[in-house]
């Protein structure tokens, strides 16, 4: 095992005496020679030393086969280590991207709902479907339409197919039978299912736009989706003042997601409003920041409208009719630029696009509309009471012909105007 064993060993009548007065002589044995031989201090010494051989020889072999123990360990853990990373960036599309900069995500990630929370929304998804077949259910009364009434059946009958797959699912995850990856592909094959009934909805509702006013529909978004969202079909203009008023409701954690985003080239954050993770609702301008003191997460209705202007970047904030916040230097004298994208529903970190599922509002939203100037206080309430004197959207008015739809949902009955009234 050593090329050589280099003895140290006492000589002299000092043999029993202390190390300060002993002298060392080092002698070679060769691998393969006799121990014994070596020595001339009797029979004793020869064998202790061969016993020592012996002995570090174990231990080597002992050493060497532990290293290869603990190779074969690193090996299986970074595989382990790969795998979770993999499957991390399947469920985590955005990790990477940083926080500010054009072409980037630029408002942060959150963690991916747990299986409950998905559970959860799924089951708002199915409710709401369930409301919608009702409305047509009594449309197609009124109208008496054989196919309507068949459409209808179809529709009820895969929403049933939907209800046992999420209770089959919530039964696999309570048993532990689901691994993540296939968690992950169960999802995927719901939304999907989920997005081609919403859109069949849709077009059967799309029948009845002749019986109802073009601003009586509401966006539902029940699903925390990179895919479902609705554009504005035109741009913003330059504006040095604006009003933004909606009905909104939502009951989504952590955050209720982003409303609305105005991108414009170079600028993904030109105008937002958004309410991620922990943080309270915020709005953007040019990438400056005010937070708002709204409370609206409850599941109910609420009317929220935000004033500003670009004099010394003057905001206010009203909630349900009433004013609950203002400040100033909010991106002062910079007006809002003209020529980009606006969207509801998805946060973008490009022009038009680079959406983030994490980020997509979770809930309903209607009568959205944009002025370019400051609305007073009782127009605001005006709006906020459903008051027939209240005023559209000079720049953009809630008209479903100004709006396009995709992979979400349009729902004809606007519930908060009419317990209002």
């Amino acid at each position: 095992l050593l090329p050589l064993l280099l003895l140290l060993l006492p000589l002299g009548p000092a043999l029993g005496q202390g190390l300060g007065q002993t002298r060392f002589i080092c002698t070679s044995v060769p691998l393969d020679g006799d121990v014994c031989a070596a020595s001339a201090l009797g029979t004793g010494s020869a064998e202790e030393l061969k016993g020592t051989v012996l002995q570090l020889r174990e231990t080597v072999l002992q050493q060497k086969e532990t290293i290869m123990n603990q190779k074969e360990t690193i090996r299986e853990l970074t595989a382990k280590l790969g795998r979770c990373e993999s499957q991390s960036v399947l469920e985590l599309p955005g990790e990477a991207k940083g926080r500010k900069g054009f072409a980037k995500n630029t408002m942060g990630d959150l963690s991916r709902p747990p299986a409950a929370e998905t559970l959860s929304q799924l089951g708002q998804t199915l409710q709401s479907l369930k409301t919608r077949l009702e409305n047509l259910e009594q449309f197609s009364r009124m109208n008496s339409s054989s196919q309507t009434n068949s459409l209808k059946d179809i529709l009820q009958n895969k929403i049933d197919d939907l209800e046992k797959q999420v209770l089959s699912r919530v039964n696999s995850l309570e048993e532990g039978k689901l691994s993540p990856r296939n968690e992950s592909e169960e999802r995927g094959k719901i939304e999907s299912t989920l997005t081609s009934l919403h859109q069949r909805i849709s077009d059967l509702e799309k029948g009845q736009k002749d019986n109802r006013p073009p601003d009586r529909f509401q966006l539902t978004f029940p699903l925390r989706t990179n895919y479902m969202y609705a554009k504005v079909k035109k741009s913003l203009p330059e504006m040095y003042a604006f009003s933004i008023c909606m009905w909104i409701k939502s009951n989504a954690s952590p955050g209720m997601g982003t409303p609305f985003s105005y991108a414009v080239p170079g600028q993904a954050n030109e105008l937002v409003l958004i309410e991620w993770g922990n943080n309270p609702m915020e709005i953007l301008i040019n990438d400056k920041v005010a937070k708002l003191p709204f409370v609206i997460n409850d599941g109910k209705w609420h009317h929220i409208c935000v004033t500003w202007t670009t004099r010394d970047g003057v905001w206010e904030a009203y909630q349900d009719g009433t004013q609950t916040g203002n400040g100033e230097n909010l991106a002062p004298y910079h007006p809002i630029k003209p020529q980009g994208v606006l969207v509801l529903g998805q946060e973008q970190d490009t022009l038009g696009g680079g959406f983030d599922a994490t980020q997509a509002f979770v809930g309903e939203l209607a009568h959205f509309n944009v002025w370019d100037r400051k609305l007073s206080p009782g127009e605001v309430y005006g709006l906020a009471t459903c008051s027939s004197k209240a005023l559209a959207g000079n720049v953009i008015a809630w008209a479903e012909p100004n709006i396009d739809i995709y992979g979400g949902a349009t729902k004809w009955t606007f519930e908060a105007c009419r317990q209002l009234n």
